[in-house]
């Protein structure tokens, strides 16, 4: 079992609260994991990226080779994008449909989805929306944690458990709309696949 995966965004969007869930839920799996972590300037929206690495054999590397990425879960479309050479022939792309628009020349929304949607594999999900009405527009990037659930080797089951542990100091109410938001990005690629 191995899951090389990309972590996509832009600062603020909740992509290290991502990979936190997902090493806790790998953790209890009893896999092994390697993280890399680029910040950009996160308080000027720049892009922050992550190359999270799990297998039941131990791992050399934190860093992934291009064309070999088994999922890119990106947060935001036009990140999506600037990562696609790192996705194997039979990736996943799993990413947000709501545009960061943090730059003059942001290319035409309608462009960036034609070229999200003409590879096979993917998932185009509006996690905004759907935050939204699991109780928190702040959860979107849980939301994308659940649309992309179906492509990691960890049981969605582990994956609540770390939000739990995630989240668990902030207050019930908090877990609980996170394991909305995780349930309701789960359902959607489960429609929409």
């Amino acid at each position: 079992m191995k899951n090389d995966i990309i972590l996509a965004g832009v600062g603020g969007q909740g992509i290290l609260s991502i990979a936190a869930a997902i090493g806790l839920a790998a953790v209890k799996n009893n896999l092994h994991i390697k993280q890399s972590e680029v910040h950009g300037m996160s308080q000027r929206g720049g892009d922050v990226q992550s190359h999270l690495r799990l297998s039941d054999k131990p791992i050399a590397s934190d860093l992934i080779p291009k064309g070999k990425a088994d999922l890119i879960l990106s947060v935001e479309p036009m990140e999506a994008l600037r990562y696609l050479p790192f996705l194997s022939k039979d990736g996943w792309l799993v990413t947000n449909i709501t545009p960061f628009n943090n730059i003059p020349d942001y290319p035409g929304l309608e462009d960036i989805l034609k070229q999200i949607k003409s590879f096979p594999n993917h998932i185009a999900i509006d996690a905004d929306t759907i935050a939204k009405q699991a109780g928190s527009s702040r959860s979107s990037n849980i939301v994308m944690l659940g649309a992309a659930s179906p492509f990691l080797d960890i049981p969605f089951e582990r994956l609540e458990d770390g939000i739990r542990q995630l989240f668990g100091k902030k207050g019930e109410e908090l877990v609980n709309t996170n394991l909305k938001a995780l349930k309701a990005g789960r359902d959607f690629t489960e429609k929409n696949r």
